[in-house]
């Protein structure tokens, strides 16, 4: 009975606690279609930043493995 009451007394005291943070209301987003538009062109510009990058880092492993293996052999 004791374990009961200290239960429910702490769920009690977080529920009272945390009351405040559900009292937010609801969001507004005023970006219009420009704010939007303007975020797609700085997410298509990092996105074509990215395939070379990528690109660019197979390259450096493809030609650093050959190198490690003609080592290996040559020993």
């Amino acid at each position: 009975m004791t374990t009961m009451r200290t239960l429910l007394t702490t769920l009690a005291t977080i529920l009272v606690s945390a009351a405040p943070a559900f009292a937010a209301g609801t969001r507004t987003d005023h970006s219009g279609l420009v704010v939007w538009m303007f975020l797609g062109f700085c997410a298509l510009i990092v996105a074509a930043q990215l395939i070379p990058a990528v690109l660019m880092m197979l390259g450096l492993v493809k030609g650093v493995a050959p190198q490690e293996k003609k080592a290996a052999q040559q020993r």
